[in-house]
């Protein structure tokens, strides 16, 4: 059974997320197939989803409508999270003439109602804004936050991407908690391990999402190569490949980080939950680390 994390009272999803990010620009990309990548995370405890409104230029959100108008029963066996506030000039905003954040009460509404109507659901278990937003006012961000939950369309509501300083200004102005914020996390982008981010969530008891977690495949760059050898020769002696190393190096950390993985193949898919079989101590930590930084700590 693989571990959970609560976010809210009435809210916890499962230690790996599947990110939807690349659903659509999967050539073979049809409802059926999505619909076999979901169950095949299900067989393994993979019941949260992570999507966002910009997610293949705003198509992939309807592409999970797809497969729950296909298969509506799979609705009650998963947990949608979904983000909201970056506007680019494709797809639905193709005529905005810049890319920019609005994290307005007007277009955070207007965003939900869409990504519900798009997704053929009622509810979405956690609503995310997506970026910190420079013009952000929390007076109107925060209430409108905190309505969509009292409302009962959005089950809890966090972040991605923010700073402490960020959460800290719209939490001073919500009455609900923000439960998590999704940042990079991975061996080769580490930052967050050090700079603060993962402790000001760690010292409030909030689980961090990690995006990226293979480092956007730079795991697999030549400039990483000690780094990737060892994850092999790890993955080998365990009877595993690289990327399951890599996610069991975050699944280690005490601060309880959920990696989410957004491959598009299935036998990868199936191979996810593997990660949960690795016990990593902390010298195997360490080493792996300091191949992701490419020196020794101090």
């Amino acid at each position: 059974m693989m571990d959970r994390r609560q976010l809210a009272p009435n809210l916890d999803i499962s230690r790996i997320v599947y990110g939807l990010w690349r659903l659509t620009e999967d050539p073979n990309h049809t409802p059926a197939l999505a619909q076999a990548k979901i169950e095949s995370c299900l067989a393994q405890g993979i019941t949260t989803l992570d999507q966002a409104d910009i997610y293949g230029g705003y198509a992939s959100e309807a592409a999970l409508g797809d497969v729950f108008g296909a298969a509506p029963e799979l609705r009650d066996h998963v947990e949608v999270v979904t983000k909201c506030g970056i506007i680019a000039p494709v797809g639905r905003y193709a005529d905005a003439r810049v890319k920019y954040y609005d994290t307005s009460a007007a277009h955070i509404n207007q965003s939900v109602e869409t990504s519900l109507r798009l997704m053929k659901t009622d509810y979405i278990d956690l609503l995310l804004l997506h970026r910190p937003d420079p013009f952000m006012d929390p007076e109107d961000t925060g209430p409108a936050l905190d309505a969509l939950v009292t409302s009962g369309k959005v089950k809890a509501v966090g972040v991605s991407n923010f700073k402490p300083h960020d959460m800290a200004l719209l939490s001073a102005a919500m009455s609900q908690p923000l439960v998590t914020n999704q940042i990079e996390i991975s061996l080769t982008a580490s930052e967050s391990l050090t700079n603060g981010d993962l402790a000001y969530l760690q010292a409030r008891n909030i689980p961090a999402m990690a995006w990226s977690p293979l480092g956007g495949g730079t795991l697999f760059n030549p400039e990483n190569a000690d780094l990737l050898s060892r994850l092999q020769a790890l993955g080998t002696a365990h009877g595993t490949d690289a990327a399951t190393i890599a996610y069991a190096w975050l699944l280690a950390h005490p601060a309880g980080i959920i990696p989410i993985v957004g491959t598009n193949s299935l036998d990868r898919i199936k191979a996810i939950g593997a990660a949960f079989n690795i016990h990593m101590d902390r010298e195997t930590w360490f080493e792996l680390y300091s191949l992701g930084t490419g020196h020794e700590v101090p």
